[in-house]
């Protein structure tokens, strides 16, 4: 019977040993392929702030054309709190989780200039929290670098159906599309979700019906996220 129960469980270990290092090889061979697969997934989500001025739609762009658009018309650089580029990093690089848990001094943010027919667009990534966890979005201004582009949004889980619908209901984020971030005086204002009558329809849009702390999140976002890019948006206005 010590025998038996002694064959079990060096067994067991062996087995145990055996799916631990293939479990590790598939690990090693598979991590390449999720890595560049995440970072088309992120550069598609980067190219949706700029979908309505793209020669095609980034739903009909295979994973090449992403990449070509990257390489050909897309400069991707990192901003530093106060406007300045920051040499020797890459805007994928930067994780915008752990640049917002810094002290606003220290954080750095990435840009993606996008130019097309000689014109430039300007995107800008920001982060904010939903009603469960984290939302961020892509958010493009034109070169008056005030009028938006287009918007881009993603959430890590909100509710399927209510706050879920900023990516899910490709309504959502065209309402963004000719909004503006400053006033006619030049005053930074930002967009602000809302729900009921929109009083101001340069900078509102319609809220979520039973979603409104996501809701909140998102004007949030939208307002603290956009203006961290405003001492880089304000040199290029002195330029």
């Amino acid at each position: 019977m010590r025998d038996s129960t002694n064959y079990i469980v060096k067994f067991v270990l062996i087995m145990t040993v055996i799916v631990a290092f293939v479990l590790a090889g598939m690990q090693t061979v598979l991590k390449p392929i999720h890595d560049k697969n995440e970072a088309v997934y992120n550069k598609r989500s980067v190219l949706l702030a700029v979908n309505p001025v793209l020669d095609k739609p980034v739903d009909q762009l295979t994973d090449d054309e992403v990449q070509e658009i990257f390489e050909n018309k897309i400069n991707a650089f990192v901003i530093n709190s106060a406007g300045e580029t920051v040499d020797g990093k890459l805007a994928e690089s930067i994780k915008l989780k752990d640049e917002l848990a810094k002290p606003a001094a220290d954080q750095e943010y990435p840009m993606y200039i996008y130019t097309n027919g000689g014109k430039k667009y300007y995107i800008m990534s920001i982060r904010g929290q939903g009603l469960w966890d984290a939302i961020w979005a892509n958010v493009a201004v034109e070169d008056d670098l005030t009028t938006i582009v287009s918007a881009s949004f993603d959430h890590q889980g909100e509710t399927p159906g209510l706050g879920a619908e900023i990516k899910d209901n490709p309504a959502f984020p065209k309402q963004f599309q000719g909004k503006k971030i400053y006033d006619e005086a030049g005053n930074y204002q930002s967009v602000s979700v809302i729900k009921g009558v929109i009083k101001e329809p340069d900078h509102e849009v319609d809220g979520i019906s039973g979603a409104t702390v996501t809701c909140n999140g998102v004007s949030d976002m939208l307002y603290d996220g956009i203006k961290n890019y405003e001492p880089y948006l304000q040199s290029l206005g002195k330029n």
